[in-house]
């Protein structure tokens, strides 16, 4: 399950520095390494201490833990809509994101030059939400124009409710709302989704702050954008780029020192990536063998066929059953065998839901 997401902010935010150390910190992973596929796209580890719990009971050979990309998005200006700036290949990159990570300036440095001339981080989000919905809106604005001419000769009630989708996401976002502000039905959203709106994506706004303001939690700027977050319905985490880079950079035997020092257990950029994959609505399950222990993502709700289909198409096709326990029964008991004896190990049909944490093992037949 290839997921993206996109970096992006104005130009001077600390985003890119974000995205280097995100790239250095995950460099050191035997099993999994950053791999860079351009350059500007990495894949980096989402960090689970249940992956190395659960190697410890189990022993095996290999361990592979699950992956996201991440995109560090070119800065975008007031009237990248337009095409000013880099807005055109911003615009085009983040088009094929499944979510973004917005990050905004809340710190003050006279050697850090900002774009506006100073630092205000509401107004920072407005340039680029506005961008978002101005582009959004010529996109939509084209399929409309191309929609209400084939709807004038058609019956099909395929293309009535797709005429009627448009007209709801144009009205939207021409009184400057988001696409995500249309609430679709699961016959109405394919249409929508085909669109690859930039405002439909959910988002999490990184708050990133002075290694001092961090410390201290964050500083009425961060309280602003939390307040604007929670209007919006969306998050925030707070962040230090800069200590972030530094942490990257250290040898991993001396980073455990450095974050104690800090007041911290682990660098902030594992919370940063686990924010960004509950962002997309996804969980985590394991197969557990002798030869592999393997993290797997599925969206949440996802039923047993569905997360077998993640290993390989042949194991939804033949689904049996699932067998399965989870990962905090293995932990109390210390092995499967233990789990079996105490009657938590079940066979699950195809009607099972995944639970995040699951153990797994797929019987199948093709």
């Amino acid at each position: 399950m290839a997921l993206q997401v996109g970096i992006v902010g104005l130009p001077n935010v600390g985003k890119s520095t974000l995205f280097n150390a995100l790239t250095s910190a995950k460099a050191e992973a035997a099993n999994y390494p950053f791999c860079t596929i351009d350059p500007n796209v990495g894949i980096v580890t989402v960090p689970d201490p249940r992956l190395d719990k659960i190697t410890g009971f189990v022993k095996p050979q290999s361990v592979v833990p699950t992956t996201m990309e991440f995109v560090d998005i070119a800065g975008i200006v007031k009237g990248a809509s337009q095409g000013e700036g880099l807005g055109n290949q911003f615009l085009g990159h983040i088009k094929q994101t499944d979510a973004i990570v917005h990050v905004v300036r809340c710190f003050d440095d006279p050697n850090v030059i900002h774009v506006s001339g100073s630092v205000d981080p509401l107004r920072d989000m407005d340039v680029i939400n506005t961008e978002l919905m101005l582009a959004d809106y010529e996109t939509v604005d084209k399929k409309l124009k191309r929609i209400e001419k084939a709807a004038k000769t058609s019956a099909d009630p395929k293309v009535k409710m797709d005429l009627d989708v448009t007209q709801r996401l144009h009205q939207a976002l021409a009184q400057g709302k988001p696409a995500r502000s249309v609430v679709l039905n699961d016959l109405e959203a394919p249409y929508a989704r085909e669109l690859h709106l930039l405002t439909s994506k959910p988002v999490l706004y990184a708050c990133n702050v002075s290694d001092t303001d961090f410390a201290a939690g964050g500083n009425d700027w961060v309280r602003a954008v939390e307040k604007r977050a929670a209007e919006e319905n969306n998050k925030t985490i707070l962040i230090c780029s800069a200590m972030e880079a530094e942490i990257a950079q250290l040898p991993p035997e001396e980073r455990t020192e450095f974050l104690s020092s800090m007041g911290a257990t682990e660098p902030g950029l594992n919370r940063l990536i686990r924010e960004a994959y509950a962002l997309l609505g996804l969980a985590t399950y394991f197969t557990a063998g002798e030869k592999e222990v393997r993290a797997w993502t599925i969206k949440i709700g996802m039923k047993a066929p569905q997360a077998a289909g993640v290993i390989h198409t042949d194991f939804e096709k033949g689904f049996i059953r699932a067998e399965a326990y989870h990962c905090e029964d293995l932990f109390t008991l210390k092995s499967e065998a233990a789990v079996k004896v105490a009657g938590k190990y079940r066979s699950e049909g195809k009607d099972y839901t995944v639970k995040d944490g699951d153990i797994l093992f797929f019987k199948f037949n093709v």
